[in-house]
């Protein structure tokens, strides 16, 4: 199924996050690493690194492999639906909660304020989540579509 930019029901996760906000979503990111890598073997760039790090201009080379193998790794991240679509951790915590209880996010939750669930998410989102989460509680989804220019 293929999502369309207004469909709201899929694209605002149920922790309140939306979707296209995240690098992982539609793997971009991902992309554009499996591009570049492609490029620097085609170009044979580990053995220009290798020779140019034997100079000043051009130490901070000698980390070359290890971008190389960073490159690597951003290419298997990749979310290429949302995560009501089946995206995302299959793990979550908070989505096998929405699905227990059966609600479209955790903004139907009464408890959705104080849940420790949503704590997880604090380290890489800060708050933006709980702030979306309150706008949708209050005011619904299209609210925080209009508040962030995606219609």
């Amino acid at each position: 199924m293929e999502q369309s930019e207004t469909d709201d029901s899929t694209l605002v996760s149920y922790c309140g996050l939306f979707c296209p906000d995240c690098p992982l979503f539609k793997g971009k990111v991902s992309d554009l690493a499996k591009d570049l890598r492609k490029e620097l073997r085609r170009v044979e760039y580990d053995k220009f690194a290798k020779y140019i790090s034997n100079y000043n201009s051009g130490k901070k080379l000698k980390q070359f492999e290890t971008f190389y193998s960073v490159l690597g790794s951003l290419v298997k991240y990749r979310c290429d639906q949302s995560c009501k679509l089946g995206g995302g951790s299959k793990d979550c915590e908070i989505r096998q909660c929405n699905l227990k209880q059966k609600f479209k996010g955790c903004w139907e939750c009464p408890k959705y304020e104080s849940c420790k669930k949503l704590d997880t998410l604090t380290s890489l989102h800060g708050n933006k989540h709980r702030n979306n989460l309150k706008t949708i509680h209050e005011k619904g989804i299209k609210e925080l579509y209009n508040k962030n220019n995606r219609w």
